[in-house]
């Protein structure tokens, strides 16, 4: 993450927008764009901008116990304690993500074995139906 994030820059209108005067359709160089990855980058964005702002509020308020500290004094304390504040923050995200990484793994693993249990079960059961069928046939014929 590396402290306070800025938006992405805003993308121009495309020139066939500009030639047609109507909203352009899907290009083949760019993907097509996922609106659930896009309001969760939203809102990642400004839960971070939040925990910015909570930081600097709780820098000014711890800064504010020491009265007797110069202008230059208070902002290097305040700087210092939003910048320990975020990184520690950054450090909380990273361990959650990591934490998800490792259990979305460990289910994909446990998903793919209950499958392959399922699938050598029915594969059982047709080849035993399949026997059942065959073998009175073959006993007496």
């Amino acid at each position: 993450m590396g402290g306070r994030q800025r938006p992405s820059k805003a993308r121009g209108a495309r020139p066939e927008a500009k030639r047609t005067g109507r909203p352009p359709g899907p290009r083949a160089d760019r993907p097509a764009v996922d609106p659930g990855l896009e309001i969760a980058r939203l809102e990642g964005y400004l839960a971070w901008e939040a925990e910015v702002a909570a930081a600097q509020r709780d820098a000014r308020a711890f800064a504010d116990r020491f009265p007797w500290l110069g202008p230059d004094d208070r902002e290097a304390l305040e700087q210092a304690y939003t910048d320990d504040r975020l990184r520690y923050a950054e450090e909380v995200v990273d361990r959650a993500v990591g934490r998800c990484r490792a259990l979305a793994a460990r289910y994909r693993a446990e998903c793919r074995r209950i499958c392959a249990r399922w699938a050598a079960v029915c594969l059982s059961v047709a080849v035993a139906v399949a026997l059942l069928a065959v073998v009175p046939v073959a006993l007496h014929g």
